[in-house]
């Protein structure tokens, strides 16, 4: 149990970040290349590399490659299940304190 309290932290912290959300976004709607992510997040190419690097190493996002060209993608639907589930979340409690 201990391990997976652990993983699980980790995996939310991953989701901390507000860059790597940006791109989880984004990829939620279509596959993006790196030029895609960087003039959709306004940032360097640098930084959308790193952060996709982070996300390829903890299974989030993957890639595939046509010709010279790599596209990334989420992992799977789990990934966009989290994220719709959060954004949910959050609109329904938006604009006010609901109890629980």
């Amino acid at each position: 149990m201990d391990e997976s309290i652990y993983q699980l932290s980790e995996f939310f912290k991953i989701l901390s970040d507000q860059t790597r959300l940006k791109i989880l976004i984004a990829l939620s709607k279509k596959e993006c290349s790196v030029s895609e992510l960087q003039e959709f997040l306004n940032t360097t190419q640098s930084t959308v590399s790193h952060q996709l690097r982070i996300l390829r190493q903890t299974n989030l996002v993957k890639y595939s490659k046509v010709g010279r060209r790599v596209y990334y993608k989420l992992y799977d639907e789990h990934v966009k299940t989290i994220i719709n589930f959060a954004l949910e979340h959050l609109e329904e409690f938006r604009g006010g304190s609901k109890n629980a």
